[in-house]
Order: structure tokens, then C-alpha cells, then sequence
């Protein structure tokens, strides 16, 4: 009978692509097990259609005094002969015993791979759960294969282009450098005869405007991709340059050349967008975003 095992990666977008790796360990490792993957609703299609997985469960996060629909998770938590939680959230922990307690890797109290090395809180994103997975005897960590998302379809565009990623999560304002800073930027783009291409969710679309407005030859793409084909538009592209936001870590880890912009309220040590091989990108950091010359950002495209 084939092994069953479980990966927790619930969210956020940046998050879940710096797991890629570790989806692609937990395959080599289980070569022959049925993996399947718990996460919320936006990254459901991207497992499917992932070449780590067998199954993805939808968890809609119900709240802690909705008995039933924690029976129904509860249920779909059961029957796993292994579970890695790369979440490590208090929620995620919270599964251990709703799945009934099986063998676990995370920072679950009483689990059987516990990470608790308090050093783990000053660990990247992916040293973090190298570590975890080590701890659960998987030492190999093969660059994970992203071909089934850079071959996706994208729109007829330029040879050469670059990419812009104005936006970042609205309920984080501190984390987005004024949109006519990447006005300038996109100029000096096109003088260098790369065609700026502007890219982002829906809400973006004003930031999109914004750009094109100082600069005409940019090609405003916001709200018109699919998560894969941001993945296939970062591996065409010659450098991305944006906001510590969920496409810059697409395009980090198509191993397209990045300039992140960090404001103080976020650290790049923890969560800076990283390279398939685990390369850095160029951070640019200030506290207040607003005091960053697009100059500076401009010099420090390679």
C-alpha cells in the first residue's frame, strides 16, 4: 500500500513560491507515496497542476467554534502516515490534533519532528525549512523544475522586456515605493531599449495607469495573468524590479535578475525573494520607501 503523505502550505503567494523547493524534496523523497497538498483556495490550481502532488484539499480556514466544519477538516486531516507543516502558524499547529496526532513535522507541541530551536525565528524563509525537513531526514534539496509553469502561454510581446511590480498588499502601504518612482524607472528602461512591462492582480490597475501615463511605451498587463503566466513572463524577461510582493518572488525563483525594494516594515533576511539555487537579488532598502531616488533604483538594475 502506497504511503500517504501530507504538505501544509496555506498561503500567502511570496510564501508558497519560497516552498517550492521543498515540495520538490518531499517528491524525491516519497517518490512512490501519494502526496497530497493542504492549501487555501488561490494556490488550489497551481497544485494540481504541479508535478508534486496527487490531491489538493481546500481549506477554507473555518473558524475555531464551527464544529462542524472542523469535523469535515478534521476528517480530511485523517489517514496520513506523515505530515509537513510548512505553514508553522498557530493554525497549522493546530491540526496536529485534528489530524489525531501523526507523525509531524513543524513546531507543533508534542509532534514527532519538532523545530524548536528558537534560532528558526531568525532564519529565511528557506534556511527555515531546510532545517524542518532535515530534522525529518530529508538532507536533499533538488532545484525544483519549474518548466510546467514557464512554458505556459503569455501574450505577444517584445524581445526584450523588463518587469515592473508596483503593488503589494493593500493592507501594507509601507511596502509600496510611490508609483512615480516606477514611472522613472520604466524610462530609463526603454532609453536602454527594454520594453517595460508592467504586471500585478486586478487592483493593481491604477498603478498599471499611472505608469504608462509617464511612460507610453510601458505595456500595462495588470490584472490580465494567471499566476502561471507570471512564472512565463519572468523567465522571458532580462530583470524584474518591484515591491516585496508575491511576483517578485515568481520572478526570483525563475532565476530572472531582481532589484526588491524593502521598506523598514518588512526584513530581507526572512523573506527576501530567492533564486532557484538559493542566489540573493539585489535589495534595495530604506525605512520609509518614499525617501528611495528612482536614480538609485535605476543604478542598481544589472
Amino acid at each position: 500500500m502506497k504511503q500517504r503523505i501530507l504538505v501544509i502550505r496555506l498561503s500567502a503567494l511570496g510564501d508558497f513560491v519560497l516552498s517550492f523547493g521543498p515540495f520538490a524534496a518531499i517528491r524525491a523523497h516519497w517518490p512512490d507515496a501519494e502526496i497530497t497538498l493542504l492549501t487555501t483556495a488561490p494556490f488550489a490550481e497551481l497544485g494540481r497542476a504541479s508535478p508534486w502532488f496527487d490531491d489538493v484539499i481546500v481549506d477554507s480556514r473555518p473558524a475555531w467554534w464551527n464544529l462542524p466544519a472542523l469535523r469535515r477538516l478534521s476528517r480530511a486531516l485523517r489517514g496520513f502516515d506523515f505530515v509537513y507543516d510548512l505553514q508553522t502558524s498557530g493554525r497549522s499547529s493546530r491540526y496536529f490534533r485534528l489530524a489525531g496526532r501523526p507523525q509531524w513535522s513543524g513546531i507543533a507541541p508534542g509532534c514527532s519532528h519538532r523545530q524548536a530551536d528558537p534560532a528558526r525565528e531568525t532564519m529565511h524563509t528557506i534556511e527555515r525549512q531546510r532545517d524542518q525537513l532535515r530534522i525529518a531526514g530529508i538532507t536533499d534539496f533538488p532545484p525544483p523544475d519549474l518548466t510546467w509553469l514557464t512554458h505556459t502561454p503569455i501574450p505577444d510581446l517584445p524581445k526584450r522586456i523588463a518587469l515592473i511590480v508596483p503593488g503589494a498588499a493593500p493592507s501594507r502601504p509601507a511596502k509600496r515605493w510611490p508609483v512615480h518612482g516606477f514611472g522613472a524607472v520604466a524610462e530609463y528602461l526603454q532609453a536602454w531599449r527594454l520594453t517595460p512591462v508592467v504586471i500585478g492582480g486586478k487592483g493593481d490597475a491604477p498603478l498599471g495607469a499611472a505608469i504608462t501615463a509617464i511612460c507610453p511605451q510601458a505595456i500595462d498587463l495588470t490584472g490580465q495573468t494567471s499566476i502561471a503566466q507570471l512564472f512565463a513572463l519572468a523567465a522571458r524577461a532580462c530583470v524584474a524590479v518591484g515591491n516585496d510582493t508575491g511576483p517578485m518572488h515568481i520572478a526570483a525563483a525563475t532565476g530572472c535578475k531582481c532589484v526588491v525594494l524593502f521598506s523598514g516594515d518588512s526584513d530581507p533576511a526572512l523573506t527576501a525573494p530567492r533564486g532557484p539555487d538559493g542566489t540573493w537579488p539585489v535589495v534595495l532598502r530604506e525605512k520609509v520607501l518614499a525617501d528611495l531616488t528612482a536614480v538609485r533604483v535605476a543604478r542598481a538594475l544589472p
